[in-house]
């Protein structure tokens, strides 16, 4: 069995910061590699506070919050987004994903969310007005209209 200190929420493992041991395959090949984890040393330990305080910034903390974001999100109206894409082509190269959406809410004067909170309903790869879901909460919802510019590669 393998100690490990979770750096994100993991599904039926914990949420960030929490120390648990879980087989050895299954860290080692699982959550190291894909950063959801990591060993738990001595220096690490020392370090769950600062885990858990960073993603306590990001966390919704219960209804009434969620529906404070909502609002916020609301008010801020369409979202801009820059992305890669051909000169005189509406086609971008490659496509805009939950981080871009994050990263262009908070440039826009909105809150900071995690990336997982947005749900994209299909790849946007166009330039052009979308819309994609944010969901903040169990029982809350906000659709946040995006519109989708070019900068030339």
């Amino acid at each position: 069995m393998a100690r490990i200190i979770l750096t994100t929420d993991v599904a039926h493992l914990g949420g960030p910061g929490d120390i648990v041991e879980v087989k050895d395959g299954y860290a080692r090949n699982y959550l190291l590699p894909r950063g959801y984890a990591m060993t738990a040393t001595k220096g690490a330990e020392r370090n769950v506070r600062t885990i858990r305080r960073t993603q306590e910034a990001r966390r919704i903390r219960d209804l009434d919050h969620a529906k404070e974001i909502k609002q916020t999100l609301e008010n801020l109206g369409t979202v801009e987004v820059t992305a890669k894409s051909a000169e005189g082509s509406k086609k971008l190269f490659g496509s805009v994903t939950p981080s871009d959406v994050v990263n262009a809410i908070k440039a826009a004067g909105g809150p900071q969310l995690d990336k997982r909170v947005i749900e994209l309903r299909q790849h946007i790869k166009t330039v052009g007005k979308h819309d994609v879901r944010a969901r903040l909460h169990p029982n809350v919802t906000v659709d946040v209209h995006l519109d989708v510019v070019p900068t030339r590669a």
